[in-house]
């Protein structure tokens, strides 16, 4: 079990040290920069070991990516055979990725054909130049809260906060201020925030895109009739609906989240948890919209040495085939209700005024008092709060990302057991906020 002090880390603490001086700010991602635990040693099923030799139950999954377990056998041994036989060949085609596209086809409901990158935000800049290409509009519609990868046109209006919210909110400098004024940005659960772009842009806008559930704000969980409203917009409007499933995709269904809410897009980018870790992603949609590419005789270009590479192939087809020959979402989903019912009782007992919510194997603790349906219900956080409580717990032995609004998952590989010791611990996590005084003047 992890200590609370900077004295139990003294190898991982080293190791940024080192890392400081030929790594900007000792981490290849800014999101990564969370003190202790500093560096990680080892990965296996739902633990993690830091350099220090504490080991954690991982709830932060590498961002969701880890969906069974870290080290998977099955995965492993699948990638194994794939570099044993071949290795990245950068011209034609493999039989690894033409079998992932196919096996794509046949469990997401909106990919007739697909593509495949490396990473999600790869898979969204090309939705974003596709339907911009097909449609010849400059204008894109994102919520506010949402994100989709760090490239130009995405790269606003995340996690704002109050003064910058819905206004001009870039996540970095060196944008050019024409990429970031292309996007429009509305409110989730909000129809009549999207219909007034509509109308105030008539046939200017290419595409609305939208996680299904907002999971980089925690858990944002659509209403009855919000998702299935902007496929009727979309559709009345001649602009893309572009799901952005690189979260939720496989998480919650082998067929994304879409499959469970019964609206298909035109295009769906997909990624983290479909290879178990491995480096893959992709964008799926109709034969029509995707043989736009260049590589199709289209306008639109594709490019990437890495794209379709077998290893991460070969990866996604195992994690396919562990989902699909195992009870996997229902046995989650059970931890995940059990995760939830379990907090829930715990802050009820407290008195805190917090929220918990979620879906499937994701579980989010809002320190808000009223129910939550968009971002400016989130405005009202109490991040202090947020964050301690996951730097409690990971203090503790339970590794959550000690940054307000970030999710926890659970993967196959976590059990009844874990998630009772972890209600037990956020028990004592939040009884001992009490008494430091962190809810007396909510």
């Amino acid at each position: 079990m992890s200590t609370s002090t900077d004295d139990g880390h003294p190898r991982g603490r080293a190791l940024w040290e080192r890392a400081r001086q030929v790594i900007p700010g000792g981490v290849n991602s800014a999101t990564r920069l969370i003190g202790r635990p500093y560096a990680f040693t080892r990965a296996e099923g739902a633990y993690l070991w830091d350099a220090d030799g504490n080991r954690y139950v991982d709830y932060h999954a590498a961002f969701g990516a880890i969906l069974l377990g870290h080290r998977d056998p099955a995965v492993d041994a699948a990638a194994a055979a794939a570099t044993a036989q071949i290795d990245l060949v950068g011209l034609g085609v493999t039989e690894h990725e033409v079998r992932m596209a196919e096996t794509l086809r046949e469990v997401l409901p909106s990919a007739e054909m697909t593509i495949s990158c490396m990473s999600g935000s790869e898979a969204t800049a090309q939705a974003a130049r596709l339907a911009r290409g097909v449609t010849g509009r400059r204008y894109l519609v994102k919520v506010q809260g949402g994100f989709h990868g760090w490239h130009d046109p995405f790269a606003r209006n995340v996690i704002s906060p109050p003064e910058r919210a819905y206004r001009l909110d870039p996540l970095s400098s060196g944008i050019l201020p024409d990429s970031l004024s292309g996007t429009l940005i509305a409110e989730y659960n909000d129809l009549e925030s999207v219909e007034t772009f509509f109308h105030a842009f008539p046939e200017q806008i290419a595409a609305i895109i939208v996680e299904p559930i907002p999971h980089n704000v925690g858990a944002l969980l659509p209403e009855p009739g919000y998702l299935e409203g902007l496929r009727a917009i979309t559709e009345r409007e001649g602009a893309v609906l572009i799901f952005d499933e690189v979260i939720t995709g496989f998480r919650h269904a082998l067929g994304g989240y879409q499959q469970i809410a019964g609206v298909t897009p035109d295009l769906t980018t997909f990624g983290k948890a479909m290879a178990n870790g491995y480096p893959v992603a992709g964008l799926g949609g109709s034969r029509a919209l995707m043989e736009n590419f260049s590589s199709a005789g289209g306008s639109v270009l594709l490019a990437g040495t890495y794209n379709g590479h077998p290893v991460g192939a070969a990866a996604a087809l195992a994690t396919i085939d562990r989902l699909r020959d195992t009870d996997h979402y229902p046995r989650v989903r059970r931890l995940g209700d059990l995760m939830r019912a379990g907090l829930a009782e715990v802050i009820s007992e407290l008195g805190i005024p917090a929220q918990v919510v979620g879906e499937g194997s994701v579980f989010v603790v809002y320190f808000v008092p009223e129910p939550v349906r968009g971002y400016r219900d989130l405005l009202g956080n109490d991040d202090d709060a947020y964050r301690e409580f996951h730097r409690r717990m990971t203090d503790s032995g339970f590794l959550m990302l000690p940054m307000s609004l970030k999710r926890n998952h659970i993967s196959g590989a976590h059990t009844e057991d874990d998630v009772t010791r972890t209600i037990d611990a956020a028990r004592t996590v939040l009884t001992d906020m009490c008494a430091d005084g962190f809810f007396s003047g909510r």
